[in-house]
């Protein structure tokens, strides 16, 4: 692998597909039309990308040792050594602060929340990420960071509905990616990573269960949602719902039979299905809205 291809890895940009989460207030207040606003909510969206990187390249760092012992993992560029700390350290600090920069352009309530996500993150690196459960909600934590950095930073207002709706998809996609471990490392899970120590397959299930209803139910109420009506102008969202449905069990079952859920976006990148089913909801979504 060449350096250059290296560094690529490292940051890790096909990750950066989970900052379409920073489009959601300019998807539905309607505000696509606004070229000013577009613009702050995309800069923010690269900041979060950039900050996100940054992050990747932190817990590289901190794991890499326990990387090394995982089958997949072990091909990254710190664990197999194509890339020094140091040299790891000073690339992750300059996409920090070009981040932060990109925040402070947009607003200062950006690059607050950049800086809290970037904060949020050293803490889950070094303490949080042995601690069960606050290592799942530290990582919904910064799905819900970016959905703030694409409402309140630009100056839109979040539904309420639609907040709960995005806890309980980033819980969500938190526990099935513990659970993928699971499944991968089998008895040496502790070795990659302690927390796993304490859950259990069983356990996990329960609360991709729990989370999985919560979302589907909290969508649900968000397209009936009197206010929802009379922003958006329409009644056939409840349409909408079905989509959601599918590619949430479309995504147990690949975590169940095609080893799916450690990376979302690697997930939606090789299952047609659940592609599809994303697409089919957007697609379906804005022509009701618009």
């Amino acid at each position: 692998m060449s350096q250059l291809a290296s560094f690529v890895k490292l940051m890790r940009p096909h990750q950066w597909t989970k900052n379409a989460f920073v489009f959601t207030g300019l998807i539905f207040s309607h505000s696509w039309g606004n070229p000013e606003l577009l613009l702050r909510v995309i800069v923010a969206a690269i900041g979060f990308s950039l900050m996100a990187s940054s992050v990747y390249i932190l817990n590289d760092i901190v794991d890499r040792e326990q990387d090394a012992k995982h089958p997949k993992k072990k091909n990254r560029p710190l664990a197999s050594g194509s890339i020094t700390v140091p040299v790891a350290t000073m690339l992750g600090v300059v996409l920090a602060i070009t981040g932060l920069g990109l925040g402070y352009w947009v607003s200062h309530l950006v690059c607050l929340i950049l800086l809290a996500y970037s904060v949020m993150n050293l803490a889950y690196s070094f303490y949080l990420k042995h601690k069960v459960l606050l290592d799942v909600f530290v990582i919904a934590a910064g799905f819900m960071l970016r959905i703030m950095a694409g409402t309140v930073g630009v100056g839109i207002p979040p539904s309420q509905w639609l907040v709960l709706c995005g806890l309980m998809v980033t819980l969500f996609l938190g526990f099935t990616k513990r659970r993928a471990e699971i499944i991968t490392m089998g008895d040496g899970k502790s070795s990659h990573r302690l927390v796993l120590e304490h859950y259990s397959s069983v356990l996990l299930d329960k609360m991709i269960g729990i989370t999985a209803s919560g979302m589907i139910m909290s969508y649900s109420l968000y397209t009936t949602s009197p206010e929802t009506i009379r922003i958006h102008g329409t009644e056939h969202l409840i349409y909408t719902v079905p989509f959601v449905m599918y590619g949430v069990f479309r995504y147990i079952y690949l975590l169940h039979h095609q080893k799916g859920g450690t990376d979302t976006a690697h997930d939606l990148a090789r299952d047609p299905w659940l592609l599809a089913s994303v697409v089919g909801w957007l697609s379906s979504t804005l022509w009701l809205i618009a």
